[in-house]
Parts: structure tokens; sequence; C-alpha cells
């Protein structure tokens, strides 16, 4: 009889600081962080993760943490893992690694977790212009359901499942994400469409030695020095996959991941108990520990395959996931809609990013109505699992986006009524999130009514 289970190949302990964990974290992309753990394809193995903040935000029932996180360390991640065959053939460039989601789950004895809005003046986030304060709302996980002091009068299942997962880049690769985000940071002021201010928030997080951890690599060694000022920030998805915050992506899932390494390089972090499309407040999911059981295949020469007109090279192949069968089962759902046309009234041609903004606000202003604040509803709406869509497309000049949320997640029917909104006492004295004060001047906008 053979052993059975999944083989941990790493593990955290969140009482320590990720720099002094056991098998050395990294929060960069980079061909040249070497790999902590090997696999072979078929086996079952196990990968446990610290929250995406590194423990840095706590379950201490204050903003604080939040509005002074150092963003320049996230995501920590788990990780490199070296991906061979069963003959210790590694996944070479121009291959596809599979990856099976198994099991996964928060970290036993661990069973919290939080969702936030960054400070304005710390990087802000999707309403930014409407919710300049850092705020905090605590879940406490209950099986596979999670409720919080903060936003009471909701509960709902997580469906659980990793921000960020991918592969290391190939130097080549890297140097075109350098050159194309470094652009967006230098050009892209005249195509901001979010806010009408800039103010602190970037529009690209380039290199920075600052806040950075490369596993095994040696701070303060010229080698660290030089990788530190290259490597990429895990903020955005890219080709080689990474933070895709796709909230379908839980049991029974797979991930078709490009390899621009030998060895094909996965890590993985930022674990999720739950998330709404979208993840709007930027901190916004119910960010925890966790842990995967994974599996792995290699798809040999497998990039070539799925090659498009408007991708003719390998490095221009974005993942395929594979949804798995595991999610929550809801009927009944109130959708609030987008257009493309911002708060002051001004047109954006088929802007789906603004049109989405819209339905987002729509929706928080509907929910306040019911007693709730709109910083609860904004953290709700970022967490629960909402649905959203590009609904149109098409028909210029409006881009048409929606939200849609589960009634049932809700201890009172929200639906639209003839009579006025029902008042009673979980309508009154409601507390609300943790909140800290905004230090600089707020935004002017022409919307008074949807601001916090």
């Amino acid at each position: 009889m053979g052993d059975y289970g999944p083989r941990l190949v790493v593990s955290v302990d969140v009482k320590k600081n990720p720099w002094q964990q056991k098998l050395p974290l990294h929060n960069r992309w980079h061909p040249e962080i070497p790999p902590v753990a090997e696999v072979k394809v078929d086996e079952l193995f196990k990968v446990e993760m610290v929250d995406f903040s590194g423990g840095a935000i706590t379950k201490d029932y204050s903003a604080e943490d939040v509005k002074h996180a150092d963003n320049s360390s996230t995501h920590y991640l788990s990780g490199p893992i070296r991906v061979v065959d069963k003959d210790g053939v590694p996944a070479m460039p121009g291959d596809l690694l599979v990856v099976e989601i198994c099991n996964l789950g928060p970290l036993p004895g661990d069973e919290w977790g939080y969702t936030a809005t960054f400070d304005r003046e710390n990087g802000g986030g999707f309403l930014t212009d409407h919710f300049p304060c850092a705020t905090k709302a605590i879940w406490y996980f209950e099986g596979i359901y999670a409720y919080s002091p903060q936003i009471p009068g909701v509960r709902f299942p997580g469906l659980t499942h990793p921000g960020v997962i991918g592969t290391a880049p190939s130097a080549e690769l890297l140097n075109i994400w350098n050159e194309r985000e470094s652009h967006v940071q230098e050009n892209g002021l005249q195509t901001l469409k979010l806010c009408e201010v800039l103010h602190s928030r970037p529009l690209a997080n380039l290199p920075s030695a600052k806040g950075c951890v490369l596993g095994k690599i040696k701070e303060g060694t010229e080698e660290w020095e030089r990788i530190a000022n290259e490597a990429a920030r895990t903020i955005p998805g890219r080709e080689n996959g990474g933070n895709c915050d796709i909230k379908n992506l839980s049991r029974g899932s797979k991930v078709y991941l490009p390899v621009f390494v030998e060895g094909a390089n996965l890590s993985s972090g930022d674990m999720h108990f739950s998330q709404g499309d979208g993840e709007v407040s930027f901190c916004g999911a119910i960010e925890m520990s966790g842990f995967l059981e994974l599996k792995c295949d290699i798809i040999r020469g497998g990039m070539k395959e799925y090659l498009t007109p408007m991708g003719p090279t390998p490095l221009h192949v974005n993942p395929i996931f594979e949804i798995g069968p595991v999610e929550p089962r809801f009927s009944e759902w109130l959708v609030f809609e987008g257009i493309s046309v911002d708060e002051s009234g001004r047109q954006h041609f088929l802007d789906a990013s603004v049109a989405y903004k819209r339905a987002v606000l729509n929706a928080i202003d509907y929910l306040h109505k019911f007693g709730y604040s709109k910083e609860q509803a904004y953290l709700l709406l970022s967490c629960c699992p909402c649905e959203g869509r590009i609904s149109g497309i098409v028909d210029a000049p409006n881009a048409m986006a929606t939200l849609a949320i589960p009634t049932a997640i809700f201890d009172q029917d929200i639906r639209p009524k003839a009579s006025k909104v029902p008042v009673g006492p979980r309508v009154l004295k409601r507390p609300d999130v943790l909140k800290c004060s905004y230090d600089g001047n707020l935004p002017i906008t022409k919307n008074p009514s949807a601001t916090s």
C-alpha cells in the first residue's frame, strides 16, 4: 500500500513574516527567481500560502493597518515550483502547463479574512473618487459560509479560489511587459477615464526594489539589486496568468498556462474565500491565508496550438481557464445596469469600465436605502458572489454593463415594492465598517448622491 493524500511541497507559518518562512516567498515575476520545490506530472501536491499582505493586515478592529499598508510588497507568493514529466524532463518554453485544482480552503486554525479599501493617498481603487478613506471589514468562516460583524444582515457561501496563479516570464517577455507598462505610466494621462482627478493612483506599477522579496536570492547582493529593478510587479494579470482574480477558479477547475522558462516555475498566492466579479474595492475579495491541492500535466508544444491571428508569437498567448463544477446556487438576482456615461454626464464611447462603474454606484445607492452605509455596500459588492457582465459592447455610443446581486444573501427582502422601503430593527443602528479619516482634499463631484 502506498501513501495517500497530497505531498506538502510548500508550507507556511502565519505567525512568521514572509521572509522568515522555511521556504522563502517572493512578490515579483522574474525568470531568475529559483524554484523552491519540484513536482512531477500527475502527482498530487499541496501548497500553503499567506494572505496577499503577508500578515500586515490583521483581524484587529481597526483600519489603520489598511491605511498604512505597504503596497510595494504585494502579493506574497509561494513557489516557484519546477514541474517535470515522469521521466524527469522539465516543462519547456512553448509547452502548456495544465494545473488542476483538486482541493483548496483556508489554512486550518486561521479561518478568517478581510475586505478593505485603500486610502486614496495609498493607491485608492476603482471608486477612490467616491470612497477616499481606508476601510476594512473582518469576515469569519462557518464551513462554507462567511459573515462579518461590520456588515451585519448578510451571510453567503464562499467560492474559494486563488487570486494569483501563474508561470515565470522569460527575459524577453519581461522586457515586453516593462516597456509597454512604462509607456502607459509616461503617456497615459490623456486616456484616464475612471477618475476626473488622477490624484495619487498609479496608472501602472513599474519595477521597484522597494518592498521586493525574491525568494532564494539574497538581498544586498549585486544579483538581487539587478533583478529587483527588472522584476515585474504581481498586481496586474498578464500572459503568464498571474493576478487573474477569476472567482469561479475553484475546486475542479483547470488552468492552461503558457510556459516561458524551463520547468515553468509555477507560483500561487492571494487566496480568496469569496469575491464578486471585478473585485471592485481593490483589496476587495475576502482575503485570507490558504492552501491549494494541485495536479499538473504538460502539453508539449501546446502554446503553438492556441496561437491566433492576434497573437502571432508564443509570447502573446494568454491562459485558458476551465471552470470546475462546484459553485453556490442562487435562483433569484437583482440586476443593476450602468452605461458609459460618467457621473458628470460626460459620454464615453463604448467604455465598459465606465459602464461597470456606474452599475456598481447604482447598486450602492440602492442598498443604502435598506440601512447599509455606502461603505458597507461597496465592500459587500466587492466580496459577495455577485455576477458582473458586459451586456452590450456594440450599440454605439453606450456600452452597457450589469451587476447581478443574489437576493438570498440578505436577511431582508431587497426587491423594489410599491410601498416604501421597510423600516425595522435590521435597518436601524447598524454597526459600520472600520474606517479611517481621509487626510487629503476630497474630490469635486457633480453627483453628491453617489458619494460616501
